[in-house]
């Protein structure tokens, strides 16, 4: 519509301006430092949905960070749209690889560079302006809702007492959710579905205490050693992965899924000049985009133990540690997955040293349908603006309370993201195209709209 369009052009800097000072705020939920940030950043979510015309804005507390939920009723004959986002930001670590400041949004090259200028600070406040451009235009066609929290980089560990609770307040007839990504913005696409995660730490100890390496070195069992090879023996010659059991409830992609997949546009060697590197990696007798989409995997999240520090120092460590997670497909299980792994590091601990193994967080994978009015109206909505019809594809990462939200309201979820794969999303140089931004402005209007009429 073109009213939408001119007010969203008369209003864009204000728009960018908005986004800016709300990457500027720390909220990094990871770390209780941030407490304070994390409530500062929910009070600025709260008094944007209220500019942008919500009638209804609270702040819920939880055991951990608040919950922001905002909601803008026109008709109870209507339709209603719950939006889905996270206000919280992982760690920008490791601080010196960043070429600007975090917190300190820069926009370089017409990318706004900013820790959670794509996951999710600026695909959910795509949301709040859209809501303001309906609201402004009087021609909001649904009702619409807001959940955004403050926990989903760690797991969202109090969401689902949240939604348990408050099941009325969260009735809906579709859950919309922009933490995705598109193939590019030549060849628009819609995530179908996103895999589930399973995240656990390994703790290896070996003597009571740090060694000298030169007196005790080759007589005791290193930590550190003993946890490569631990960690080393997850995948076997083909890369695949060797956990007993791991693969057994995966629903394997049928060939017509596969050859869709196929028809993505993808460059081998763009995609390998874009990360710096001269080969690939993956399960034997699959595709790239299918190691990554439809597979599941085991990745190394971070290592550590002995001396880290500048210089030399000749130690023997007591402990060592790693990270470790694993992204799931459809059918498996979190919480079997989790048993798995911790039984396999327990289990696989060579003499000489002990194993501790604890469970992070996880999330189930989900699969939304394709044959739904909510699907059609987001891939009407996306040829709508970009002129031409979206590709179905699978995503790669995970966003543990999808599941959750069907279980518990009911209802199913459609994504509908504006970010893109290379946007170094929980990687030092985080990034979001403006003109993304403002495509997603755009875009979603129309979602509503069709979902309106379609409904």
């Amino acid at each position: 519509m073109q009213v939408w369009k001119a007010y969203q052009e008369k209003h864009k800097d204000r728009f960018l301006e908005e986004l800016l000072d709300l990457l500027r705020i720390p909220s990094v939920s990871a770390r209780s430092e941030h407490k304070g940030d994390m409530i500062a950043c929910a009070e600025a979510v709260k008094q944007r949905l209220q500019e942008a015309g919500a009638d209804k804005v609270d702040i819920y507390t939880t055991a951990g960070h608040p919950i922001v939920y905002a909601e803008k009723n026109i008709d109870p004959a209507k339709p209603t749209v719950l939006v889905y986002g996270h206000y919280d930001v992982q760690p920008p670590d490791p601080l010196e690889l960043w070429h600007s400041g975090p917190f300190e949004p820069l926009i370089k090259d017409g990318k706004i560079y900013a820790r959670g200028s794509c996951d999710d600070k600026g695909q959910f406040y795509m949301h709040v302006k859209a809501l303001e451009t309906m609201v402004q235009t009087n021609s909001l066609p649904c009702n619409v809702k807001f959940l955004i929290e403050g926990e989903e980089e760690v797991g969202s560990p109090n969401l689902a007492t949240f939604v348990k609770a408050n099941k009325a307040l969260l009735k809906a007839d579709v859950i919309l959710i922009s933490d995705t990504s598109m193939l590019s913005m030549e060849t628009p696409s819609i995530d179908i579905g996103v895999r589930g995660l399973s995240y656990i730490e390994v703790e290896v100890t070996g003597p009571n205490r740090d060694l000298h390496s030169g007196v005790y070195g080759g007589a005791v069992a290193n930590p550190i050693t003993m946890l490569a090879r631990m960690i080393a023996s997850c995948h076997d010659e083909n890369n695949h992965i060797t956990i007993p059991g791991f693969y057994d409830d995966v629903v394997e992609a049928t060939p017509e899924e596969r050859a869709k997949m196929a028809q993505a546009p993808f460059s081998e060697e763009a995609y390998k000049k874009d990360l710096g590197i001269n080969s690939l990696w993956g399960e034997k007798g699959y595709t790239t985009n299918e190691r990554t989409g439809i597979r599941p995997t085991l990745e190394l999240n971070g290592i550590w133990g002995g001396y880290t520090g500048e210089g030399a120092k000749t130690v023997l460590p007591s402990k060592a540690y790693a990270k470790i997670s694993c992204r799931l497909v459809p059918n498996q299980s979190s919480e079997k997955i989790t048993e798995k792994l911790l039984n396999y590091f327990k289990r696989i601990a060579p003499a000489g040293v002990t194993v501790k193994a604890e469970e992070h967080h996880g999330g189930e994978p989900y699969m939304t349908p394709i044959d739904s009015n909510a699907y059609k109206a987001a891939a009407k909505a996306i040829q709508t603006t970009f002129g031409k019809e979206p590709i179905p594809v699978r995503g790669g990462g995970s966003i543990p309370i999808c599941a959750l939200f069907e279980k518990e309201l009911g209802i199913k979820i459609v994504f509908m993201g504006f970010g893109l794969d290379s946007d170094n999303l929980h990687s030092p140089n985080e990034k979001f195209d403006v003109f993304n931004f403002y495509k997603g402005i755009e875009t979603i209007p129309y979602f509503h709209q069709y979902y309106g009429e379609m409904q």
